[in-house]
């Protein structure tokens, strides 16, 4: 589900047109700037960025007479999409550690015009 559709589906909850959450609703997806595909969930959709989303546009929005907690609005979010409302930790759960995770690595990259002595430039 894209987020103009989660932006209808929160307005036909709590009244109020689509345009109203749906920045909250892009901010949540934004992670497909980054990556195309399902890993793009790993950045937003878990509990730290329902909060992300409530310390970006406040504890509530006015919606009408009505003020909607922004965290029911991003934690609906995700479970449309997931089914649940995970934590980072449970996508960091199975992720595998590489060395250059672990601390400082150096690395030589060999660039040709910094290899050339100053007498060898054609």
């Amino acid at each position: 589900m894209n987020s103009w559709y989660h932006a209808q589906s929160a307005a036909r909850k709590w009244g109020g047109e689509p345009e109203l959450y749906l920045p909250i609703e892009e901010l949540i997806d934004s992670s497909k700037q980054i990556i195309g595909d399902v890993r793009h969930r790993s950045l937003y959709h878990h509990t730290a960025g329902v909060y992300l989303c409530q310390r970006i546009f406040g504890d509530t929005i006015t919606v009408g007479r009505k003020k909607i907690p922004v965290r029911l609005i991003a934690e609906r979010h995700i479970i449309e999409g997931l089914g649940w409302l995970p934590s980072p930790a449970d996508y960091l759960n199975g992720m595998p550690i590489a060395t250059w995770m672990g601390g400082k690595q150096t690395k030589t990259v060999s660039l040709s015009t910094l290899a050339l002595t100053p007498g060898d430039q054609s």
